[in-house]
């Protein structure tokens, strides 16, 4: 019999600890998205509020009455990978 492709590949990978909470990668083969790095992103900017921090250093210049979206918005707009933030509206809703 031959082996399969992947009989190689390790059901888990282990990595170094951070801030004392273990790091593990497993391939349980459960529902699988083509965007979960954006949801990745999505979760990390929640929980370390980068997007609404780094917009804390812009000063807005622009009329309030006049103005549509946050500098935090457009901010998040650059998250979005490979150009898709001009393409696609589904990822502002994983940020915000």
């Amino acid at each position: 019999m031959t082996p399969n492709k992947t009989d190689c590949i390790p059901k888990q990978f282990k990595f170094k600890p951070v801030l004392s909470c273990p790091v593990v990668v497993n391939f349980r083969g459960e529902t699988v998205t083509s965007d979960a790095g954006l949801t990745l992103i999505a979760q990390l900017d929640r929980k370390r509020k980068i997007t609404s921090r780094l917009a804390q250093y812009f000063k807005d210049y622009r009329d309030v009455n006049r103005i549509d979206h946050s500098v935090e918005n457009l901010i998040a707009q650059r998250y979005a990978p490979g150009g898709e933030c001009e393409n696609s509206c589904s990822w502002r809703q994983c940020l915000f």
